[in-house]
């Protein structure tokens, strides 16, 4: 039996040798990326409220979009390599991140799960390459986590349909080439492909967030939008196809929260090691160190719970109650994480110039989008009990 080797402060656990050489490699080109593209300019974009034109298509040339997917220029990776993938690129910041998810998991995953061959081989090598951009139209003013509540219908009119509605808080809508919009029909909810550009369809962008800044954010308006009969997402007519998208997003934060949380935890570690106060490192204080040490359990215990998730969905064996309870319980996790690491940097804690408060900000949406913790909770409550509380 060979000996243990060294303890790695920023992998307590050794679960690097849970992953495969792949996974590694995989792992280290976009960690490389984030350091070098995203890291030193997330401050400013967030400042901003801003993220680069030119930053999507080089996602694509990185191979993140849709990586997990097979063919149509899709890589085919394992669910668990697209995980480490989202929590790197999280690491970076949550609208990196989310870009991602709504390109891969959202609007290409709805292509490549319900989309005939045609919209496949039409819409998804562009995508994977990051030339067209999609977004994923669900959410409405109305109804956030009662999708079925939906007022966005669609109707047949002649060999076309005509799409009236509202959706809210669509990540990518302003700059997306594409939206994949779910409506209500007297066939059920169908998924439609409304290119942008598209008469009476308009996606304004929403302004002043404190969250999420370093992302495009906006609302679809659909005023008599008229789309051709083979615009319409042919494998599914219920909310199994909406949710089957979500569940893919979900688990990709699941990975992405402890990404988050780990960079904070990071910045409070090497901070701590440097700032003084009494005439020695704060590091050397107790009340420093069990903050230090509540933060790395949270990041190793969730960080492993992400690879446990990725190994299941890589066996076919991951169920959704199991994601609700990955995001309710890392994204948590990576809350109470950012707001001790705050505390640690003391006032440097709320300045850009470190990416604790940043991701402090962007987690409070992350708590909140493709389910809210409330809804994950009682997903968990009606699994244990076989008792659904919100139906």
């Amino acid at each position: 039996m060979s000996e243990p080797g060294p303890l790695a402060p920023l992998d307590f656990l050794d679960i690097d040798h849970s992953l495969s050489d792949e996974e590694r490699d995989i792992r280290a080109t976009v960690r490389a990326f984030v350091a070098d593209r995203v890291v030193p300019n997330a401050g400013d974009w967030f400042d901003e409220a801003r993220i680069p034109r030119e930053l999507p298509r080089e996602l694509g040339k990185l191979g993140v979009y849709g990586m997990h997917l097979e063919g149509y220029g899709c890589a085919g990776t394992s669910a668990t390599a697209y995980g480490l993938a989202c929590m790197e690129l999280e690491a970076g910041d949550s609208g990196v991140r989310s870009m991602v998810s709504v390109q891969g998991s959202l609007a290409m995953y709805a292509i490549w799960r319900w989309g005939s061959e045609e919209q496949k081989t039409r819409w998804l090598p562009a995508m994977a390459a990051g030339e067209t951009l999609g977004c994923f139209g669900l959410t409405e003013p109305d109804a956030g986590s009662d999708p079925g509540a939906m007022r966005t219908r669609a109707r047949r009119d002649g060999d076309g349909w005509i799409i009236d509605g509202r959706k809210m808080w669509i990540t990518n809508g302003s700059i997306a080439d594409v939206a994949v919009v779910w409506a209500a029909t007297d066939e059920g909810v169908r998924g439609f492909l409304v290119p942008a550009g598209t008469p009476g369809f308009t996606a304004p962008e929403i302004r002043k967030k404190m969250s999420l800044r370093a992302s495009v954010t906006s609302e679809l308006v659909l005023d008599g939008v008229r789309v051709p009969a083979d615009a319409v997402l042919p494998g599914v007519s219920s909310l199994r196809g909406p949710l089957s998208c979500l569940n893919e997003a979900r688990y990709g934060i699941v990975w992405g929260a402890a990404g988050a949380a780990r960079a904070c935890f990071e910045a409070a570690l090497a901070y701590s090691k440097e700032r003084t106060a009494f005439g020695r490192p704060i590091a050397g204080t107790q009340i420093q160190q069990q903050k230090l040490a509540a933060m790395a359990l949270e990041v190793n215990r969730a960080t492993l719970t992400a690879l446990h998730l990725g190994r299941l969905k890589d066996a076919g064996r991951l169920r959704p109650e199991q994601i609700s309870m990955g995001k309710l319980g890392n994204v948590n996790a990576a809350l109470e994480v950012a707001r001790t690491a705050r505390q640690v940097l003391g006032a440097n804690g709320i300045s850009l110039e470190y990416p604790v408060i940043r991701h402090m900000n962007n987690l409070e949406s992350v708590v909140t989008y493709e389910g809210t913790a409330d809804v994950h909770a009682l997903v968990i409550g009606g699994a244990l009990t076989g008792i659904q509380a919100f139906r």
